[in-house]
């Protein structure tokens, strides 16, 4: 059972989150402060240090709480879907829709590789939407419908074209109309890998 002592520390550790969650969305992470964060949560800085070493570490657990929800969002979207192309298909557009999200898109994709640096933003991304990728790759050729190409380099190709749009589309001036284009593009690169039915060609 549940000691009032780790309640309180589990109130916490969410108050933290939350107020690090709104602050890092409508602000810059260079432009956000320690003390402004425990003084906004109303707590201590003795607090943020301990449940996550500073902002720093305040920042990561909020960019792994963002990944973790668009990782099971996706796959909320795709459980049900058999046909693997289509998975494919939805799994690529659900992406694109979580990308287009405020906080997804300020935190993950604008402030993550500033924050977190670009090998740590790449290996929390690749550890939460990579493995997604290789499932969805990996039902392809389940049911024989994957293109006579390496798994591993397939979800890697996939991964890094989904990436870099959705980066893009953070950096468009009609990020709408790119997000559209992002879209058709994604559903020709899964159509030419991922065959429409019967084994794939040799």
């Amino acid at each position: 059972m549940e000691t009032l002592r780790e309640k309180y520390a589990e109130n916490t550790r969410r108050t933290l989150l939350d107020t690090g969650l709104s602050l890092f969305t409508e602000r810059d992470y260079t432009a956000v402060s320690a003390e402004e964060l425990v003084r906004t949560a109303g707590l201590t800085r003795g607090a943020l240090y301990h449940h996550f070493d500073g902002k720093a570490g305040l920042f990561e657990a909020v960019f792994e709480e963002l990944e973790r929800q668009a990782t099971e969002d996706i796959r909320a979207v795709i459980i049900s879907v058999p046909d693997p192309r289509e998975r494919a298909y939805r799994a690529a557009d659900a992406f694109l829709d979580v990308c287009s999200g405020h906080a997804y898109r300020h935190i993950v994709l604008q402030q993550g590789p500033i924050a977190l640096g670009w090998q740590r933003w790449r290996e929390l991304d690749q550890l939460h939407l990579g493995g997604l990728v290789l499932d969805v790759v990996n039902a392809a050729v389940d049911a024989g419908r994957l293109r006579p190409h390496p798994v591993a380099l397939v979800a890697r190709a996939f991964y890094g074209a989904l990436t870099e749009l959705s980066i893009t589309i953070t950096e468009a001036d009609e990020p709408e109309r790119t997000r559209a284009q992002a879209a058709e593009l994604v559903r020709d690169l899964i159509g030419g890998v991922v065959t429409d039915g019967g084994p794939p060609p040799a």
